[in-house]
């Protein structure tokens, strides 16, 4: 497995970066902007509650939470649109954003007005039936703060509770917004502003408390999650996910006990756990589930040097969300060194298995196994790969932990590893149907090979993972072996029966990184991919009914609601993401650009899109810099500092700025933007702190030879 050769040939896949704040009442942002105050529906009952979302079920025309149910399922009741007519579906209306940056959002629908949040942690309310606009509400996120999110400006979307919405911003504030109005209640602040955190996922709230976590691992921070009181923005509680400094003390003794699992002084790099993304919530049993993410730096022999088990990192962690007192966990990842994060979607079910019905909590994290648990007591009850899997065996079912291949943690040398950091199944969220009792998993397949940064040094603030992102970068590899990646990389909806612990059926996408997953009553599945294609195919065996070009790839997960009688799919369409911004080939070879839409459908209806204007790209660089020494080590510091927004070996993935096409007169600019901050405006800040002038200068060579390389790729 660690044959140098095969690590050459298999190992590039992709680059890496995935995933991937105390407080108290501080001055309101600026307030909303409405369009037309006379236009403010009078109808709805915003008045969200518990008794509302745990009967989910009496309200099917209704979205209410993130996965419409406290138990995330994703399914929805609904069935005028069916396997039968689902070929009749049309577009109905769509609503153009004002920004170009990807879209993660699933939409809160309550009696007609849709909630929804777009890039930069901006919040809009739309009529659900027409979507025009009701109104808008603009956080102002330091557009400088781009420089802390590991994977894009983009939000996973809002809370409703009690006539408010709850949004978490990308600067670490936590924010309540009068639902008809969009007027400001209070804000937050949820994070140390000096330190990198930032917010992507949505809030849930549960018992009146907003319950948020934040995101910033690879930069160094250390993870909780927080719980506000819903009406005053007070501080309920919170519960820190990896232990701090032992000379400063612990919080609870379950952080003493977890401290006994780490060793080296893991705090002075911030240790990571971060709570970034899926939480879910069991009424019944008054237990809240928090998902744990990576460590901080990924690779453990840093981070952890003598090993341990590094608790709560890669943990689904059950919470008493009145106290936020620890009640168990599950360790997915014991030790963790792949960026093997447990923050993907959690499904809440009741299912039989062995003759006896078991209330279970299923996950599919980015490790590759699929995971069934019984979430009253955290006990593991099985645990299958659902994609290719080589860094373990299985999981030993006694003991509840993976048996590991040996040399997979890249001790004594690069290793290739399947799945990559990008996870056999990353943020977007799956579905279950009770009706045909199967998981609907957005899943991919990608290899990488990991190995040690030899020259790591943890500095504040910015990419810290230490692993050389070189191994595995694509365009490091000959053509004839990145001919052979690519068709390796691909991306899969997984149809998985989480009782007979199988795959049912398995739908094949080009490439990875495709949106999240509807399942609906009237047999359907609904899905948008990552080469720009929204569509529905039937639950119980995968058939395609129908499909529509959405001009853009799809991340997000589409939802469906009723108003008046008429049944509504609703999907944000916008190419985003860590793959998008970091990808490099594997994302370019989508052939989608950002273009940030919400699309609604419906039977009957005949909508057409804008045409698409499709930018010309001429690369037209300067000359080639003679200096082969400067190249290699602009690469590397390229790898290290640029490649997680800008793209593997400077290739763009439709997002920002491709880099090589940048003309003379452009690199003119070079330093007055990396290291004078001239589009700090734009989220490109200064590197002044982080590069030399000479650094700069490197990276602008290899800049350039790349773009050389592209033009003789490209032939006469």
């Amino acid at each position: 497995m660690n044959h140098p050769l095969i690590i050459r040939i298999l190992a590039a896949a992709l680059l890496i970066v995935v995933t991937i704040s105390g407080c108290g009442p501080s001055e309101p942002p600026p307030q909303s902007t409405e369009s037309d105050p006379s236009a403010e529906p009078t109808g709805p009952n915003l008045a969200v509650n518990a008794a509302r979302i745990t009967a989910a079920d009496q309200e099917p025309g209704n979205w209410l939470s993130h996965g419409r149910d406290y138990g995330e399922q994703r399914y929805s009741p609904l069935k005028q649109i069916n396997e039968s007519n689902a070929g009749e579906l049309g577009l109905e209306w769509f609503f153009e954003f004002d920004t170009k940056r990807g879209l993660e959002a699933t939409p809160i629908v309550v009696d007609g007005m849709m909630f929804l949040t777009g890039a930069w942690s901006q919040v809009f309310a739309l009529d659900a039936r027409s979507g025009e606009l009701l109104w808008k509400y603009d956080p102002e996120v330091p557009p400088e703060w781009a420089v802390h999110a590991c994977c894009d400006v983009v939000n996973r979307g809002v809370a409703i509770w009690e006539g408010s919405i709850f949004v978490g911003t990308l600067d670490g504030r936590l924010v309540s917004l009068d639902a008809k109005s969009g007027k400001v209640n209070w804000t937050v602040l949820t994070i140390d502003k000096s330190k990198p955190y930032t917010i992507t996922g949505a809030p849930r709230v549960v018992n009146g408390k907003v319950i948020i976590g934040n995101g910033g691992a690879e930069y160094g921070v250390r993870g909780y999650v927080t719980a506000y009181d819903a009406e005053t923005g007070a501080r309920a509680w919170r519960f820190y996910t990896i232990p701090g400094n032992p000379a400063e003390g612990f919080e609870s003794e379950v952080l003493e006990r977890a401290a006994e699992t780490w060793t080296g002084e893991w705090w002075t790099m911030g240790g990571g756990g971060t709570v970034w993304d899926s939480m879910s919530y069991d009424p019944e049993l008054n237990l809240l589930y928090i998902g744990v993410g990576n460590g901080s730096p990924w690779n453990q022999q840093i981070r952890s040097p003598e090993g341990g088990d590094n608790l709560f990192l890669s943990s689904i962690v059950a919470l008493n969300p009145d106290t936020g007192e620890y009640v168990w966990h599950y360790q997915t990842t014991p030790g963790e060194t792949w960026d093997y994060t447990a923050t993907q979607h959690m499904i809440l079910a009741d299912l039989e298995i062995d003759g006896a019905l078991r209330k279970v909590l299923l996950q599919a994290p980015k490790n590759g196994f699929f995971y069934v648990i019984d979430r009253e007591t955290g006990d593991l009850i099985s645990a299958e790969p659902y994609v290719q899997t080589t860094w373990a065996t299985h999981v030993d079912p006694e003991t509840g932990r993976p048996v590991e291949v040996e040399g997979m943690r890249y001790k004594e040398g690069p290793a290739l590893v399947m799945p990559a950091p990008y996870g056999g199944h990353n943020w977007h969220p799956m579905a279950y149907s009770p009706d045909t009792g199967l998981i609907y998993i957005p899943a991919q397949d990608i290899p990488f090979a990991y190995g040690t940064d030899a020259n790591f040094e943890f500095t504040p603030g910015v990419w810290n993972v230490g692993v050389n992102p070189l191994f595995a970068s694509f365009a490091e590899q000959p053509p004839e072996a990145q001919a052979q990646l690519m068709k390796m990389v691909t991306g899969q909806i997984i149809a998985w029966d989480p009782v007979q612990r199988k795959e049912v059926w398995r739908v094949r996408h080009p490439l990875p990184w495709n949106g999240g997953m509807l399942a609906t009553a009237g047999n359907l599945v609904f899905q948008g991919n990552s080469v720009g294609e929204f569509a529905a195919y039937t639950a119980d065996n995968g058939e395609k009914l129908w499909s529509m070009g959405a001009q853009t790839g799809i991340v997000a997960s589409p939802v469906t609601y009723e108003v008046d009688g008429e049944q509504y799919v609703t999907v944000l369409a916008g190419w985003g993401g860590s793959l998008a911004l970091s990808g490099g080939d594997i994302a370019a070879a989508t052939g989608v650009r950002n273009i940030s839409r919400v699309l609604t459908f419906k039977l009957g209806s005949n909508g057409t899109l804008p045409p698409v204007e499709t930018p010309t790209l001429v690369a037209n660089p300067p000359p080639r810099v003679d200096d082969p020494e400067a190249i290699a080590r602009g690469k590397q510091h390229y790898a290290n500092r640029c490649m997680v927004c800008h793209g593997d070996s400077a290739v763009g993935g439709g997002v920002v700025p491709d880099l090589r096409y940048l003309d003379a007169d452009k690199h003119l600019m070079w330093d007055g933007v990396v290291l004078g901050g001239l589009h700090a405006g734009k989220g490109m800040v200064s590197f002044a702190g982080v590069l030399t002038p000479q650094d700069v200068k490197d990276i602008q060579a290899f800049v350039i030879e790349r773009a050389h390389e592209m033009l003789e790729a490209s032939g006469p």
